[in-house]
């Protein structure tokens, strides 16, 4: 038997079942798989064939004997798919168990309460570790999200800002509004502007301010501007 796993003895497991379940193990492991820990039953008769319960750095695994002992059902659960353990202490021995993701809840009973401690310290000690592995990649994710979001906004206020009209001073973008012969337009583009065209013109320098786009300076200059033309 692995010196490792030896170890395990002292917590009263049954030496047989995990001679058992140690050669069965080593077909099972996946590659940088190690067992944390075995607990296994103790019922108040004679257990024959006790289930038992292994713990490692990716999953637990229950192992139910069948046909005598001559073969092994396995059930494992991955630590990402377990949502919560627990431990409930009875006069004989003690029950451990996990509920998942999927809202199922898988128990172990009669097993010795020193064993139970050691595998719910384990599993919290498991799960705790994966939520520190996750943690950097929310933390990623949630930063992504917002930058998407600021972009989105940011062209939201781009293509509105397309839209307002251009000042009643006759200023316009010389790239974006140029005049059909491709000459910057002059002043007298936009002479003479309706009372109507002016109050609208207030308004979208209003909606400027509001989203953050001109000053609060430049909107009072604007605002005297267009006053002065009413």
């Amino acid at each position: 038997m692995n010196e490792h796993l030896k170890s395990f003895l002292n917590e009263e497991q049954d030496p047989k079942a995990i001679e058992k379940i140690t050669a069965k193990l080593n077909d099972l492991l996946m590659k940088g798989e190690e067992v944390g820990y075995i607990g296994v039953q103790k019922k108040p008769a004679i257990t024959v064939l006790p289930d038992s319960i292994v713990l490692t750095n990716k999953r637990i695994i229950l192992c139910k004997p069948k046909n005598l002992g001559l073969s092994m059902d396995f059930t494992d659960y991955n630590w990402d798919d377990i949502a919560a353990t627990f431990v409930k202490e009875n006069i004989l021995g003690s029950e451990f168990s996990f509920s998942t993701k999927t809202q199922l809840t898988i128990s172990i009973d009669y097993i010795p309460k020193a064993q139970a401690r050691k595998i719910y310290t384990y599993a919290k000690e498991q799960l705790d570790a994966l939520k520190e592995d996750v943690s950097p990649l929310k933390e990623t994710v949630t930063t992504a999200e917002h930058q998407i979001i600021e972009e989105i906004a940011a062209e939201e206020v781009t293509d509105y800002a397309e839209l307002i009209p251009v000042a009643i001073s006759g200023y316009r973008d010389e790239k974006q509004h140029p005049d059909e012969d491709g000459n910057p337009p002059t002043e007298t583009s936009n002479a003479n502007p309706s009372s109507e065209e002016l109050f609208e013109k207030l308004q979208n320098y209003k909606k400027l301010l509001d989203n953050g786009l001109i000053l609060q300076a430049e909107y009072d200059a604007l605002k005297k501007e267009i006053l002065g033309l009413m």
